[in-house]
């Protein structure tokens, strides 16, 4: 076990980093409302003059992201250090990167993300040049076996993903993300060019040179893999999206689950606090 414990919170360790990217759902919020703790790290780290980053695998703009996370009464003068998969995802958009028009797979509230070209979507895949999924449809959240076979013509075609997650819990309510698609259509043979965690152009985006860096997430598959991705180090939140598989957890059992996911951490909490 080469990890630590914080049990005296991140003000242990917080004076070895000059900018720590902080994940928003399952760290700061679950999706109905915020975690005190967390904003009251984010309170000392801005009185320490500590730089940080709210990465999320959000397949919408910062702005977006900010006016649902007004809903929840999170402060507004942090608004300026949100940067979301959706953002690192745009400027490929607006260049015609991945093809000239799209096929929009997602809900209705990510719309946002591509107004300022919306002309360019297809209401149809077969006269797209290409699948942008940024999850799954309002009225199929929970069967993913439908987009399967929705796909399953259109393997020919690039999808580009703007949410690499799985899954986030909203609540006590687990909900599938654009990840578990994109997953599926890479299984039929499908090509996917993902845009957020663990990929590290999100990274370099925010990032023009080297920092003493502290990732903090509570994915391991998305947070965690990119901080090793980067060689950043990293700080594990236990009690966010892999709660059910620690929640027995022994220090062997902890060991085989980061093995599992084929990961390293630096330190971990059940939950972030300072």
């Amino acid at each position: 076990m080469g990890f630590l414990y914080l049990k005296n919170g991140l003000r242990e360790i917080a004076d070895k980093y000059e900018i720590f990217f902080i994940d928003l759902w399952g760290v700061i919020h679950d999706g109905v409302s915020l975690n005190s703790t967390a904003i009251e790290v984010l309170d000392n780290l801005k009185k320490n003059n500590k730089k940080f980053i709210l990465m999320t695998n959000a397949p919408r703009t910062s702005q977006g992201v900010a006016n649902f996370l007004s809903k929840l009464n999170f402060n507004k003068h942090y608004y300026q250090y949100i940067y979301t998969s959706g953002d690192a995802a745009l400027n490929s958009l607006r260049s015609n990167y991945h093809g000239k028009n799209f096929f929009h797979l997602g809900p209705k509230r990510d719309l946002d993300l591509f107004f300022e070209f919306k002309e360019k979507r297809k209401n149809k895949i077969e006269s797209a040049e290409f699948i942008l999924c940024t999850g799954l449809l309002d009225d199929e959240e929970n069967d993913l076996f439908y987009y399967k076979d929705l796909l399953k013509k259109y393997v020919n075609k690039k999808m580009v993903c703007t949410n690499p997650d799985l899954i986030v819990h909203r609540g006590d309510i687990k909900e599938y993300c654009a990840g578990s698609i994109a997953r599926i259509f890479e299984e039929m043979n499908g090509k996917v060019i993902y845009y957020g965690k663990p990929y590290p152009e999100i990274y370099k985006e925010c990032i023009k040179d080297e920092k003493r860096v502290l990732v903090i997430g509570d994915n391991l598959n998305t947070d965690i893999k990119g901080a090793n991705n980067m060689h950043y180090d990293s700080l594990f939140i236990k009690n966010g999206i892999h709660q059910d598989e620690f929640k027995n957890s022994t220090s062997n059992s902890f060991d085989e689950i980061l093995s599992k996911y084929q990961v390293k951490i630096n330190y971990y909490q059940n939950v972030l606090s300072w």
